[in-house]
């Protein structure tokens, strides 16, 4: 990465965290919740969503839900482990395997041929959503999303799945800056320091599957979307034309899974369109 570009995603992380703590117990509160939960996998964005939940509402307020495959790594699961007893907040376990493989075995015999790993991958991540919403109302607690600003806006995630929440307290922080605040607030090591991978199948990497780095991405989203820079003139700063180009292509691409439904507009005041109150309008 660029030095001025990464003094420019440098962050003063007792202020972010401040800031962020801060937006949580705010937003759960004043929508009539006093806990929140997460699925926690054993990754980065998510245990950096652990560490800031158990600071803002308090480890008792805050639930971990681990949903491992048969296919995860048992290191994922084990890193899982060290957020929940470095925290001491209460989790649950639940394999997703029994539900996710009896839908496939119905619909692969239904179909006539097996589910590739795409659909395979998005069904998981949609079964651990559904599994949280249940556990919402159960316990009575807001979900919150693990994606980070890298992911979102390249759209590598599972809309209504792993990119589905309540309230996503990491959402506006690119993957380095993610790595940051991970460390600053004391992130076990094994996490901060193993490859990003969604873990939906064996040996997966998120940037094996991209196509290129998050530092690379972080880099030229940067420029792009914060600095407002045309995809030219990135590349006449030295980036390659080709890397550039698909990272903008696969921004664009994914913008339907950064938005609510569109809703064919028919009458004077369209959810969406025309009216537009603040979600917490009315308090």
């Amino acid at each position: 990465m660029k030095p001025e570009i990464e003094a420019r995603l440098a962050l003063n992380p007792s202020l972010v965290t401040s800031v962020l703590t801060g937006f949580l117990r705010d937003e759960v509160t004043k929508v009539g919740f006093q806990k929140a939960l997460f699925g926690l996998s054993g990754g980065i964005d998510s245990a950096l969503t652990a560490f800031l939940a158990a600071r803002a509402l308090g480890p008792d307020r805050v639930h971990a839900v681990l949903m491992p495959y048969r296919t995860s790594s048992p290191n994922s699961l084990a890193d899982a482990m060290k957020v929940v007893e470095a925290l001491g907040i209460a989790h649950t376990v639940i394999d997703i395997t029994a539900p996710v493989d009896a839908y496939f075995a119905q619909v692969d015999r239904a179909l006539g041929y097996e589910a590739n790993a795409l659909r395979r991958g998005n069904r998981m991540a949609r079964e651990r959503m559904v599994t949280l919403y249940d556990l919402s109302a159960a316990m009575n607690a807001l979900v919150l999303g693990t994606s980070n600003k890298t992911e979102l806006l390249l759209g590598y995630g599972t809309q209504f799945g792993d990119m589905a929440s309540a309230l996503n307290p990491i959402g506006d922080l690119y993957k380095c800056q993610v790595r940051q605040l991970a460390a600053h607030l004391g992130v076990p090591r094994s996490i901060l320091e193993k490859a990003p991978s969604a873990d939906l199948w064996a040996d997966q990497t998120d940037e094996k599957e991209l196509g290129f780095s998050y530092d690379e991405a972080d880099e030229i989203l940067y420029q792009w979307v914060d600095l407002r820079m045309s995809p030219d003139e990135i590349v006449s700063r030295g980036y390659p034309e080709r890397l550039v180009r698909a990272i903008v292509d696969r921004v664009r691409r994914n913008q339907y899974k950064r938005r609510m439904p569109i809703i064919a507009k028919l009458s004077g005041r369209t959810i969406g369109l025309d009216f537009r109150y603040l979600r917490d309008w009315g308090t």
